[in-house]
């Protein structure tokens, strides 16, 4: 192996399994072509799978079982707005079904984007990525993007203490306070939801 290709196969071990990878991630090593031949080689190893054009994930199973899991596509999703200097996050209905508060799913994986909208196939999957105003899409963290995006997505009126209930559960501690830092960037009433989910505050909202 290369010096720079043992860099970046010691990066992708660090970062874990379920991690999505492009070139750019690893400028700071080496030119553009010397990643991408990098992680060209890695995938011919079988220590990384090759999902597209210059898209490279660190499966999560084995060989045998699925390269794409539900849980990969938002690492998918980021990865092709770091291709164009995009953010990306998902829409309300996908950032609802991941949390638990719906069962509703769309046709394929939806996300919102600065960037321009466009379809792009991964492994078989269409990723629909569609234009978004910037007040849509917060600086705010992955996780509180997810909650912010699930919230708006119900609408206040359709949060109760169950869906309140239902969000602490599904979130530890630390992603917790990662979403109390991030009330700033949300609309008031959302801020509101924040904090009860955050308190451990029971009931209807009334902000």
């Amino acid at each position: 192996m290369s010096a720079v290709q043992d860099q970046v196969l010691a990066r992708i071990r660090t970062r874990g399994r379920g991690r999505v990878f492009i070139p750019k991630d690893f400028l700071d090593l080496g030119s553009r072509d010397a990643a991408d031949q990098a992680l060209s080689r890695l995938a011919r190893l079988g220590n990384i799978r090759r999902l597209g054009r210059g898209l490279y994930i660190f499966p999560r199973k084995s060989a045998d079982g699925p390269v794409v899991s539900p849980k990969d596509q938002d690492e998918i999703a980021e990865a092709l707005g770091r291709q164009t200097g995009s953010k990306v996050v998902p829409s309300g209905a996908i950032a609802a079904n991941r949390l638990g508060l719906t069962n509703h799913t769309a046709v394929g994986p939806v996300y919102l984007t600065d960037g321009r909208t466009r379809q792009v196939c991964v492994n078989g999957l269409v990723f629909d990525l569609r234009h978004a105003a910037p007040k849509d899409l917060p600086a705010a963290s992955r996780i509180s993007s997810l909650v912010f995006q699930a919230l708006r997505f119900l609408g206040r009126e359709s949060v109760d203490g169950r869906v309140i209930a239902r969000i602490r559960k599904s979130l530890t501690v630390r992603q917790r306070e990662e979403l109390l830092k991030d009330v700033g960037y949300t609309t008031d009433w959302i801020s509101a939801v924040v904090r009860q989910i955050v308190r451990n505050e029971a009931g209807a909202v009334h902000a």
